[in-house]
């Protein structure tokens, strides 16, 4: 019996440890999904129809807000923010599987959360679908690469420079903005939320099963080879 009570209090605590972690992730979410979206909206706004300034202000401010709910949330759960990270992570043994379900809900809730907070500081409907097409081989390739090219940073941080990853992810996701014809989502949570936002950075419903399924092939590509790479 003090076995039993024994097991019962340390699954309890458990719990208690996962949905914390779980919190924290769809936190993070929130603010990253509202910095991308809510900084396209500004900058779409300031920059007079540019639309090269307008994405250049909204890489800035992904990156900077990026780096920093990492440098924050990175000891409490690890700061995935993403469910194409936590699964790889999962993949590699380093991460219970039993525990992704409820890091992708927290990641989920916490983007649609982050959208419709962008939407409302802006005065925009909470959600409303995109018209933003975004389709076709050079622009699902693009989205390859760049979850490709996430994980490959993460892997290889991990290894030699853990930490830098903070500094290392944020620096290629915004030169991934740049050099992606698809602007680098690389995040199946950040790709269905900004479906539910019509502004600079949304994407038409129709195209996310396309981009979400090219993301989960870049991410599993990379996680293979960078375990090859690293044995």
């Amino acid at each position: 019996m003090p076995h039993e009570r024994l097991r019962l209090l340390l699954l309890l605590l458990l719990r208690v440890t996962l949905a914390k972690r779980a919190v924290a992730e769809a936190i993070g979410t929130a603010l990253l999904l509202a910095a991308v979206v809510g900084s396209g909206i500004m900058a779409e706004r300031l920059s007079g129809g540019n639309v090269a300034i307008a994405l250049l202000a909204n890489t800035l401010a992904t990156g900077g807000v990026l780096a920093a709910i990492i440098l924050t949330f990175q000891g409490i759960s690890g700061a995935h923010f993403n469910p194409a990270v936590t699964l790889a992570v999962a993949f590699r043994g380093e991460f219970a599987w039993r525990e992704v379900p409820a890091y992708i809900v927290g990641q989920l809730v916490g983007a649609l959360v982050g959208v419709g907070l962008a939407n409302a500081m802006f005065a925009k409907p909470l959600f409303f679908a995109s018209h933003h097409a975004r389709h076709g081989f050079p622009v699902l390739l693009s989205e390859f690469v760049a979850t490709f090219g996430l994980l490959a940073v993460i892997w290889g941080c991990v290894r030699s420079r853990k930490e830098a990853i903070p500094y290392a992810v944020a620096a290629y996701i915004m030169g991934a903005y740049w050099f992606t014809a698809s602007t680098s989502f690389a995040n199946p949570a950040v790709t269905i939320a900004r479906s539910l936002s019509d502004t600079f950075a949304g994407i038409a419903p129709s195209d996310v099963v396309g981009f979400i399924a090219m993301e989960l092939l870049g991410a599993l590509a990379a996680t293979v080879l960078f375990k090859w790479l690293l044995r």
